[in-house]
């Protein structure tokens, strides 16, 4: 009963050494779930807050999309018209008033610098004088023109606005589908994870199980011998006419703490075994 004793209490220690790997095991994977967890509601936000930029940045499309097919229509409109009269549009002759204000400006600046002395200065005035006329005269020629060449520069401004917000939705939209693979890739995991979670969990129970019925098979085992050492100590004690009523007293207290469901402890369980 000894030797049946000390086995089954060898082979629960190894089921509850099983026990507390496979709780370890539970533990850290289900720590690992809930950090994944938070990461995919943080992916999720991050989604959500995107896919709004993208519905507000479409709008903003929308309306420059809008804006450049007015300018378009007023444009071809323009030019139909001029084409229809014979007045196409040829260009006024000469510079561009931007290039004759540009010629100004840099001569303006080489003037305060003193870059002009003597005779060159009288020149400066002279050149100066007839830049600006020139500049007046290509001014009005652009707004004889019919509006042609500023409804052209309106669509090149209206396209580069069109095309900024195009990108901009784009890029939203990038930045969207990025953190709904991250937040399905991360799913995924938890799923995985939270598959091996059940599976420690199921080898816990399982080894917990065997551990608590062979705790029962070894207090079974631990109860006879208490059982066959009181039937020994009693025939010692009637043959020798003497009984250790302390070491009695206490083993049986603790048979009787035992046989009521009480939990010893290991020492009290060892003095048992001892008496």
């Amino acid at each position: 009963m000894e030797s049946d004793l000390d086995g089954r209490k060898e082979v629960r220690d190894e089921f509850n050494a099983k026990v507390r790997t496979y709780l370890d095991s539970r533990n850290e994977v289900n720590r690992q779930v809930k950090e994944l967890i938070s990461e995919v509601r943080s992916q999720k936000e991050i989604r959500d807050l995107a896919n709004s930029k993208v519905k507000e940045l479409k709008i903003v499309r929308s309306e420059r999309s809008d804006e450049l097919k007015i300018v378009r229509t007023d444009l071809r409109s323009k030019l139909a018209e001029a084409e229809e009269t014979g007045k196409r549009e040829k260009g006024p002759s000469g510079p561009p008033p931007s290039k004759i204000k540009a010629t100004m400006d840099a001569m303006e600046r080489k003037y305060e610098r003193g870059g002009f002395t003597g005779a060159s200065e009288k020149k400066f005035f002279r050149e100066m004088k007839r830049l600006k006329q020139e500049l007046n005269e290509a001014r009005e020629k652009n707004k004889t023109s019919g509006g042609l060449g500023e409804l052209k520069s309106m669509v090149r401004n209206a396209e580069r606005q069109q095309e900024d917000a195009h990108n901009k939705v784009e890029r939203a939209v990038s930045e969207a589908q990025e953190a709904h693979d991250l937040m399905v890739e991360l799913s995924d995991e938890v799923d995985r994870l939270r598959e091996r979670a059940n599976s420690a969990h199921s080898g816990l129970t399982k080894s917990k199980k065997e551990a608590d019925a062979l705790h029962n098979l070894y207090i079974v085992s631990l109860r006879c011998i208490h059982s066959m050492q009181d039937v020994m100590k009693a025939i010692d004690a009637r043959e020798g006419g003497y009984v250790d009523g302390e070491s009695k007293t206490e083993v049986t207290d603790l048979m009787s703490r035992l046989m009521s469901g009480d939990t010893l402890s290991t020492d009290e369980l060892m003095a048992l075994q001892r008496n």
